[in-house]
Order: C-alpha cells, then sequence, then structure tokens
C-alpha cells in the first residue's frame, strides 16, 4: 500500500481508503506478498480489467470522432501542446 501511495502521490491512509472501496466493489483483490509476509498486492479483478477495457473503448472512440472533425492546423496546435505537457511532467 505504502508503494501504491508513494506512485499515486497521496498519503497512506487516503490509498488504503480507496483500495477498500474498489475491494467492496469487485474491482480488486488483495493477495498476500510472495516476498513478505507482513505485506499485500493488490491485483486488479477480472471484472476490473473489463470495465477497464470498456472504458479505454469508449475514450478512444471519442478522441477518434473529435480527431477527425480537426483541422492541419488543430492537430499541429494539439501536436505542440503535447510536447510542452510531456516536458512539463518529465520530472514530476
Amino acid at each position: 500500500m505504502g508503494q501504491l501511495a508513494e506512485l499515486e502521490r497521496i498519503s497512506a491512509p487516503s490509498i488504503t481508503g480507496i483500495v477498500g472501496r474498489l475491494e467492496q466493489r469487485g474491482l480488486v483483490a488483495r493477495e498476500p506478498n510472495p516476498r513478505d509476509a507482513r505485506s499485500t498486492v493488490v491485483c486488479a479483478t477480472n471484472e476490473a480489467r473489463v470495465l477497464l477495457a470498456a472504458i479505454r473503448q469508449r475514450r478512444t472512440a471519442f478522441l477518434a470522432t473529435r480527431l477527425a472533425t480537426m483541422t492541419d492546423e488543430d492537430i499541429l496546435i494539439l501536436s505542440q501542446a503535447i510536447d510542452l505537457l510531456n516536458r512539463i511532467t518529465e520530472d514530476a
């Protein structure tokens, strides 16, 4: 849980609450850590993987539809913005 909290840049109690709610919904499962019996590993369930795939598919379709209506100039500006955002977040 500590590693997940650090990765998400939130407090350990916050991540514990989030994982607890995801577990109640059947989206994650806790399993014993094979390298450290004092801790657990959080894994996505099959239900979570299916849900995530559906969300990604809808998002991709939405973006494809929007990108198809953009001009070449809009695409160039968007590409430049993506490059700038990547530079800003490189060391984050």
